[in-house]
């Protein structure tokens, strides 16, 4: 999928300076096993991911990819873990920084099949033979597994020019 309008007419307006999204990744579950994709633009498997469109609540945008990027349907159990990443520089010069809200999803329908052009491949995968991703990627899938119902959050991450520990998890 192309880069939305939104953002397109955003950086009209700001060029190339950081811009603050909204993000969701669907951990979806089908027993021991996760759903994961092979992004086209750099290779790396990873949970299916998406930006949220104005409007739109996350968990709606975790559901939407799921069906758009891999043909699968899925449902929300819960919001596992809300995080701020770092910022993303990308080929063109835009940065980015994503606050992303990591869902547990349950399978629902449907077999994986690449269904746009964002991934190469899509396909479930046991939690005990995960393919070798960035270890934000396992983090999220872990905090999926881990969820209790309880949302997790991370505090005191140290902001610019702060020298604080690192971040704690707070629930």
């Amino acid at each position: 999928m192309p880069t939305p309008d939104f953002i397109l007419e955003l950086r009209r307006k700001i060029g190339h300076d950081s811009l603050w999204l909204a993000g969701a990744t669907a951990v979806v579950l089908r027993g021991d096993d996760v759903l994961l994709g092979r992004r086209a633009d750099n290779g790396i498997w990873a949970p299916i991911t998406g930006i949220v469109d104005p409007g739109e609540e996350p968990a709606d945008t975790a559901v939407r990819e799921c069906q758009e990027e891999a043909g699968v349907v899925c449902e929300v159990e819960g919001l596992a873990w809300v995080k701020a990443g770092d910022e993303k520089v990308f080929p063109n010069g835009d940065r980015c920084i994503f606050l992303d809200h990591t869902f547990r999803c349950r399978w629902v329908s449907g077999e994986p099949v690449v269904n746009d052009d964002e991934s190469t491949e899509v396909g479930w995968f046991p939690l005990d033979g995960l393919p070798p991703m960035k270890d934000e990627l396992l983090q999220r899938i872990r905090m999926a597994v881990e969820f209790d119902g309880r949302t997790r959050f991370v505090a005191g991450r140290p902001g610019p020019g702060d020298h604080a520990a690192g971040a704690q998890e707070t629930a």
